[in-house]
């Protein structure tokens, strides 16, 4: 059984049908990516993931239970957080309020003082700014703490939109990377991303969504190999 599993979603954005149909499956311990054009539906699925939006139609399910249903905070306390297209912090609060924001629905606190702690391992330059008004952060900087706000909603499955975007080179590396090792941790990863090639560089599997609809399917591998693929989205 998958961790996570989208099945015949339809979602409408009013009368425009922005998801038709998608199928998708992540399992435990993976990093799965997403790719497509802008407009193709990435982050729309996500936002029904998390429940920002509503299927018309489809199931959505963590483990054995249909999430597709819940609000937006029931989602997240069962363990599936989304990091946002843009980042979204809460820009007049200090770093350390960001990140006790995304620890809001528990109440473990020898749980919660780990996942700080793994934070600042992930992210040092957190712990040296941590009274710091995050709006006054660097974008990789506003990038880091945006994922460190998810992981202390101690995720199951961790959501990323678009972590790379607006990001010189090479805090892109270090995004990706880190993505890397947070997985390595044991945190399963939905990860959208336009920027197909460093995408594929790092997940296992993915899909490539066009209007709405999976277009191709298959591992990492095989999608970079894919001629289709390179020449819409790796520049080959």
């Amino acid at each position: 059984m998958a961790l996570l599993e989208v099945d015949s979603l339809h979602v409408y954005y009013g009368q425009i049908h922005a998801l038709k149909g998608i199928s998708l499956a992540v399992d435990q311990g993976e990093i799965v990516t997403l790719i497509g054009a802008n407009g193709a539906g990435k982050s729309t699925t996500l936002k029904t993931i998390s429940g920002l939006l509503r299927p018309r139609e489809g199931t959505v399910r963590l483990g054995d239970e249909n999430i597709g249903l819940l609000p937006p905070h029931d989602i997240v306390a069962k363990g599936v957080v989304q990091v946002p297209e843009g980042r979204r912090i809460f820009g007049r609060l200090t770093v350390m309020e960001n990140l006790m924001m995304g620890a809001y629905a528990r109440s473990d606190r020898p749980g919660i003082q780990e996942d700080l702690q793994r934070v600042f391992t992930l992210f040092p330059r957190l712990k040296e700014r941590q009274t710091q008004v995050a709006g006054t952060l660097s974008g990789g900087e506003q990038q880091m703490l945006a994922i460190g706000r998810a992981l202390m909603g101690g995720p199951k499955v961790l959501l990323l939109d678009e972590p790379s975007m607006g990001l010189a080179p090479v805090l892109v590396e270090q995004i990706f990377e880190t993505v890397t090792g947070i997985n390595k941790t044991g945190t399963t990863i939905l990860l959208v991303e336009q920027n197909a090639y460093m995408a594929l560089q790092i997940a296992h599997r993915g899909y490539v969504l066009q209007t709405g609809e999976i277009a191709l399917a298959g591992s990492a591998t095989e999608l970079q190999a894919n001629e289709d693929v390179r020449r819409a989205y790796l520049g080959g």
